[in-house]
């Protein structure tokens, strides 16, 4: 079951459509910092596969000769954006657009509520405390007093049943790596206790907080950051002991490649323990807690379903599953009963809506449905009846939900393309929803018209998009196109100040919700996976087709941008159809298919793309790899590609390998650049005045190259003056 998504988007100001002109001087040609090629290539089924750049895969800080190349890169890149018209208005208004107060849906515990807030333009969010309903919030954790540059972040936190103690997760300078450290709310003190070495973890408290669970995975050996991980496992802490006295909950050896991710069900009785390979179908363990001794029981041995637990009654599991239900149903199963085979609850929806978000509130089980990439609640009688709607501020995303069984009183999330993310306070026995936190948005929505249409790919398919604009902009515009398309995961409305400065200059942006993502379910997403990936790519490329043809997009001016997969979705899509994009924007992408699993986390996406070391999946990986099938001799579209040095989850060697190769190319005139942020990872905890800084530099190259016009004068219209 996908995690409810908030961000942020909004707009207002100038029209432009005319192609771009390379500006004179340093803007027209560029010359390439030189990389080295060496004499490196596999032989992979008869298959004789180059790879020069492969010492670009050494991690930047073991190896003098990679950071020199990021150093050149950058210098040419900075030399290059720097020059660019507008670069400094985008800054300032994606700032401005910022400047408004964003809330997370708060847990309650005893009677306090936690949540993270960031004033406006705080680099990041730090963590409060509401002691009762209508207190005034106090700060707990401010992350930004914790390094000068302001790259560490709060990552997972938990707070204990009673209120007493939250353990939080230290992120440093963007990497997966998490230290878990715990703060006594009432005093504000941090305690001695650290646990180091969490990575991919939750982080739960075990009845009457005497310590949490988490997971982690064995120390790297020296210098080794960028290998293959392995061995997670899970671990109970116990407060006031060492790390190294920790209690090992649940692991499996003989399986070193599986993840191992913990929850506590809210009714409190049992730890749920998922395992997987990285796929979205787990096998499922738990913990009886309430029993003296902690033995680990595994109930769904098989990983050919997802299973997730949203709470107990009693010994009996409340469970969402796609097991006999591409689009989810609800099911129980009791451990205490021989019959281990599900009861269902809520059937699959009979008109294709995706339960995308479920939870046991009061008496009465809430589920958030996808209706074409939209959500709608429902609520039900925990034996499955019926019993409403709740009712929503508009058409966007909700979810997020938090409240605890027997509870009158629970919360969730509401979010569109037009309306920053706003915190609701849900009564569970009257069925009326109250605001909680609704922050003013940075522009006004009544000058934004957002749509959905639908256009067919190359197969016949009808695949979504949202349309994002001015209201008068009714012309053909320079657009970019937005696309993930991988591991299930939907592309929803939400409200996001950086797509907004695109916005408000008059650009249009349109997401495309491309087979591969869970717009429409489990079915949806193996459409775009492993053999099938092709699909993902035939959708985007019919995307960016139909804004064309449509007479939305301008004739040249189609900017398309992805980050993760979908950074390998820009850096196939652009490979394949050079001619119908005209600026490719591919960040922290996965560029070598067939060497991603050799790195970090590479190896729990074999579920997702296939095997390079199985020929079938070979033969399809090497087909449309970024890396490997570059056009030589095309005219390609502007190229600006971002990574992190820190990155150690899609390493940034798959975005050096790449650009490399791309300036290695004859593929016109065109700029083909990397953008390679330090002290940073793959996106989450990144300060906002980098992400700020980065996405102007992004804007700002789209804009010269699609025609946007960047205007200096109408831009603080959507702040009213």
């Amino acid at each position: 079951m996908k995690s409810w998504t908030a961000i942020a988007i909004s707009l207002c100001v100038q029209v432009a459509g005319a192609s771009a002109q390379p500006l004179e001087g340093q803007l027209s040609k560029i010359e390439y910092p030189k990389t080295e090629r060496i004499d490196a290539a596999e032989s992979h089924f008869g298959v004789t596969v180059a790879d020069p750049y492969r010492w670009l895969e050494n991690p930047p800080g073991g190896s003098e000769a990679v950071s020199a190349w990021i150093v050149a890169q950058n210098k040419t890149t900075r030399s290059y954006l720097d020059a660019l018209p507008g670069r400094d208005i985008l800054e300032q208004r994606i700032r401005a657009l910022f400047e408004y107060e964003r809330y997370t849906v708060p847990r309650k515990r005893g009677d306090r509520y936690f949540f993270t807030f960031n004033r406006g333009l705080e680099n990041q969010p730090a963590l409060y405390v509401r002691d009762g309903a209508f207190r005034e919030a106090r700060l707990l954790i401010d992350p930004n007093v914790w390094s000068d540059d302001n790259a560490d972040a709060i990552g997972e936190w938990s707070v204990s049943d009673d209120g007493r103690y939250l353990a939080f997760s230290v992120q440093d300078g963007g990497t997966d790596w998490r230290t878990v450290r715990v703060l006594d709310v009432e005093s504000g003190q941090v305690l001695q206790d650290v646990v180091e070495r969490a990575r991919f973890t939750h982080i739960n408290w075990a009845p009457h907080g005497s310590g949490f669970f988490y997971s982690r995975m064995p120390e790297p050996a020296q210098g080794s950051s960028g290998e293959a991980i392995a061995n997670h496992a899970v671990y109970f802490h116990r407060l006031a002991t060492p790390q190294d006295e920790d209690r090992l909950i649940y692991a499996t050896p003989d399986r070193p490649g599986l993840l191992h991710v913990a929850n506590r069900t809210e009714g409190g009785r049992y730890l749920v323990i998922s395992s997987s390979p990285g796929t979205n179908e787990n096998a499922l363990t738990i913990v009886d807690l309430a029993a003296s001794a902690w033995q680990a029981r595994t109930i769904v041995p098989n990983m050919d379903a997802e299973w997730s637990v949203i709470g107990n009654e009693g010994s009996k599991l409340i469970l969402v599953t796609t097991d006999g239900a591409e689009r989810r149903r609800v099911v129980s199963l009791d451990p205490a009963e021989a019959d281990l085979r599900p009861k269902e609850i809520v059937p699959e929806d009979a008109d294709n809506a995706v339960l995308n978000d479920a939870a046991i509130m009061g008496h009465k089980l809430f589920i958030a449905y996808l209706v074409d990439a939209k959500t709608e609640i429902r609520r039900f009688d925990l034996n499955g009846t019926p019993d409403g709607t709740v009712a929503l501020p508009g058409i966007g995303t909700a979810g997020g939900f938090q409240g605890h069984p027997g509870d009158r009183e629970a919360f969730f999330g509401f979010t569109a393309f037009d309306a920053p993310t706003a915190i609701y306070r849900y009564d569970t026995q009257t069925n009326s929803v109250t605001p909680w936190a609704e922050p003013e948005a940075s522009i006004h929505p009544d000058e934004i018209t957002v749509e959905q249409r639908f256009y067919r790919s190359t197969d016949a398919t009808e695949v979504p998009i949202f349309i994002v604009r001015r209201k008068d902009v009714t012309t053909a515009a320079p657009t970019l196109l937005y696309g993930y398309g991988g591991f299930g995961i939907p592309q929803v409305p939400y409200y996001n100040p950086i797509h907004l400065a695109w916005v408000e200059q008059g650009g249009v942006l349109a997401i495309a919700g491309i087979r591969g993502g869970g717009e429409y379910g489990r079915a949806w997403h193996r459409a775009g996976q492993l053999e099938k990936k092709q699909n993902s790519f035939d959708d985007f490329i019919a995307a960016g087709a139909f804004l064309k043809k449509s007479g939305i997009t301008s004739s040249d001016g189609l900017a398309i941008q992805g980050e993760s997969n979908g950074g390998l979705l820009v850096g196939a899509v652009t490979n394949q159809r050079p001619d119908l994009f005209d600026v490719a924007l591919p960040g922290v992408g996965v560029m070598d298919m067939l060497r991603f699993d050799k790195f970090t986390a590479g190896g729990f996406w074999i579920s997702e793309f296939g095997d390079p070391s199985q020929e079938r999946h070979f033969r399809n990986l090497i087909a449309y790899s970024p890396y490997h099938t570059i056009k030589h001799g095309g005219d390609y579209p502007a190229i600006l590609a971002t990574t992190a040095d820190a990155d150690d989850r899609v390493v940034p060697a798959h975005t050096f390998k790449y650009i490399a190769a791309l300036q290695g190319a004859e593929l016109g005139p065109k700029p083909r650049l990397v953008r390679i942020e330090t002290r940073a990872g793959h996106g989450a905890g990144m300060p906002l005045d980098k992400v700020i800084s980065q996405h102007a530099d992004m804007w700002a190259f789209a804009a010269h190259w699609t025609g946007l016009k960047i205007d200096p004068v109408k831009q603080t219209r959507s702040s009213g003056e």
